[in-house]
C-alpha cells in the first residue's frame, strides 16, 4: 500500500506537470503534499486511536482475576449461638473458568479494528493528497485566468488606441471610442475578479496545513495539454485494490472475529472455590470446594451468533452495492475526461489558432478603413471566450484525472499502466 500511496502522490505531481518558476520560492505540488502530510490532524487522529485500541486489546485478553472469599456462619446469634462456641470461619478463593477462549476471542476482536486502522489511515491520505491536488489546482486556474484577462486587456487596449485615431481622424464617431473603453473596463474587472478567485484559492489551499496567511506563490500556468490515460476496463481492474474496498475486508474481518467470540459464549463457564472451614466447637479444620455451572448456555448465545451470521452477510451486501457505486463514479470521471481532453485538444490545435489569425486580419482591415469595428470586437469576444472554454476544459479534466486517482490509487499515464506494452 506505501509503493500505491507513493504512485498516486507522483501521478498527482505529473497531472499538473512540472510548472515554471515564480518570483521567489513557488510552492510545487510536491510541496504542499509534504506540508499537509505534515500538519493535517486527520493522520495524528487515527494514530492517536492505536494506542487507546492497544490498551483495550490488553484488557479484552485478561482472564478472570482470582476473588479472596470469607465468611463467618453460626455466631453472634440467639441461645447457644450467642458465643463463638459454635462458629464457623471460612477461608477460600474462588473465580471463573472461561471455556471457549473467550478471552482470546475477545482480544481478537480489538485486534481486527487495529488492523483496520493501516486502511483507514490509507484511505484518509488518498483523501488529503486528492483535496490538496484539487486546491492546488484551483489556485493554478485562477493564475491561469488572470493571464487569460491581461491578453484581454491587451486586444481592448489596441481597440482603444486605433478607436481613438480613427476619431481624431474623423473616421469614427465618439461612440466607437467609448464602446471600446467600456470593453477595456470589462476586462479589467475580469483580471480583479481572478485575481480575489487566486487569493481565495492560495488561502483554501494553505488552510490544508494550517495557514492563516498565505505567503507563497504558485506557478502561473495549467498544462496545455492532458496526456492520453488507459482504457476504462484496465481502470476497473485497479478498484479491487482501492481502499474504499478494503475497509470491508477489515470490517468482515471483525465481523468474523465477533462471531467467533459469539459462538464461545455457547460453551458455559464454571464459576470455582475452594478454600477451608474451621470449626470453632471441635477445632477442626476441613477443606470445602465447589463448581456452579449454568445451564443453556447453547440457547442463550444462539441470538448473539445469529445476529453475527447477519452482519456479516450484510457487509457482503454493503461491499457489493459500494464496489457499483465506485464502479459508476469511475465510469463517470473516466468520461469526464476523455471528453475533455478532447475539447481541450480541439481549441488548443484548431479553435484557438484559427480565432488568432482570424482576429490579426480583423484588426488589419479596422486599421486601414477596410472593415468596420464589430467584426473585430466580435472576433476578440470569441477568442477570449474560446481561451476561457480551454482552459476551462483542461481544469475540468485534471480534475477527473485527480478523481481517477484517488479512485484506482496510482497514476495512470498510459506510459505508467500496467502492461504499458499494450495499447491504451
Amino acid at each position: 500500500m506505501t509503493l500505491r500511496l507513493a504512485a498516486f502522490a507522483a501521478g498527482l505531481a505529473c497531472a499538473l506537470a512540472a510548472l515554471p518558476a515564480c518570483a521567489g520560492a513557488p510552492l510545487g505540488l510536491d510541496d504542499a503534499f509534504a506540508r499537509v502530510l505534515r500538519a493535517h490532524p486527520d493522520l495524528r487522529e487515527v494514530d492517536a486511536r492505536r494506542p487507546l485500541l492497544a490498551h483495550e486489546r490488553d484488557q479484552a485478553a485478561q482472564r478472570p482475576s482470582l476473588r479472596l472469599d470469607a465468611s463467618l456462619e453460626n455466631a453472634f446469634g440467639s441461645g447457644g449461638l450467642r458465643a463463638l462456641d459454635g462458629a464457623e470461619l471460612t477461608l477460600g478463593l474462588s473465580s471463573v473458568l472461561e471455556r471457549g477462549a473467550k478471552a482470546d476471542a475477545r482480544a481478537a476482536v480489538v485486534q481486527r479494528r487495529m488492523d483496520g486502522l493501516d486502511n483507514e489511515r490509507a484511505g484518509r491520505r488518498l483523501d488529503l493528497l486528492a483535496e490538496t491536488a484539487r486546491r492546488y489546482l484551483d489556485a493554478v486556474a485562477t493564475s491561469a485566468q488572470r493571464r487569460v484577462a491581461l491578453e484581454d486587456i491587451r486586444q481592448r487596449e489596441q481597440a482603444v488606441s486605433l478607436a481613438r485615431r480613427r476619431r481624431q481622424a474623423g473616421a469614427s464617431p465618439a461612440s466607437l471610442v467609448l464602446t471600446a473603453r467600456a470593453a477595456r473596463a470589462e476586462a479589467e474587472l475580469g483580471l480583479e475578479r481572478a485575481s480575489q478567485q487566486h487569493a481565495i484559492a492560495l488561502a483554501r489551499l494553505a488552510a490544508l496545513w494550517g495557514g492563516r496567511d498565505p505567503s507563497f506563490e504558485l506557478a502561473d500556468r495549467v498544462p496545455p495539454d492532458l496526456p492520453e490515460i488507459a482504457p476504462l476496463a484496465r481502470l476497473e481492474a485497479l478498484l479491487r485494490d482501492t481502499p474504499d474496498l478494503a475497509r470491508f475486508a477489515d470490517q468482515r474481518r471483525v465481523a468474523e472475529a465477533r462471531l467467533q467470540l459469539a459462538r464461545s459464549e455457547s460453551r458455559a463457564d464454571i464459576d470455582w472455590s475452594l478454600g477451608v472451614r474451621r470449626l470453632q466447637a471441635d477445632d477442626d479444620v476441613g477443606l470445602v470446594a465447589g463448581i456452579s455451572i449454568p445451564l443453556g448456555s447453547r440457547s442463550r448465545a444462539a441470538p448473539g451468533i445469529r445476529m453475527a451470521k447477519a452482519e456479516l452477510q450484510r457487509l457482503s451486501v454493503e461491499r457489493e452495492s459500494a464496489s457499483l457505486s465506485l464502479y459508476a463514479t469511475l465510469a463517470e470521471a473516466h468520461g469526464r475526461y476523455r471528453l475533455a481532453r478532447l475539447e481541450a485538444l480541439r481549441f488548443e490545435d484548431d479553435i484557438i489558432p484559427a480565432l488568432e489569425r482570424a482576429e490579426g486580419d480583423a484588426r488589419v482591415a479596422f486599421e486601414r478603413g477596410a472593415a468596420g469595428p464589430l467584426e473585430w470586437t466580435q472576433l476578440q469576444d470569441r477568442l477570449v471566450d474560446a481561451r476561457r472554454r480551454q482552459l476551462a476544459a483542461t481544469v475540468d479534466g485534471q480534475r477527473a484525472l485527480i478523481e481517477l486517482q484517488r479512485l484506482t490509487a496510482q497514476p495512470l499515464l498510459a506510459t505508467a499502466a500496467p502492461n504499458p506494452g499494450s495499447t491504451p
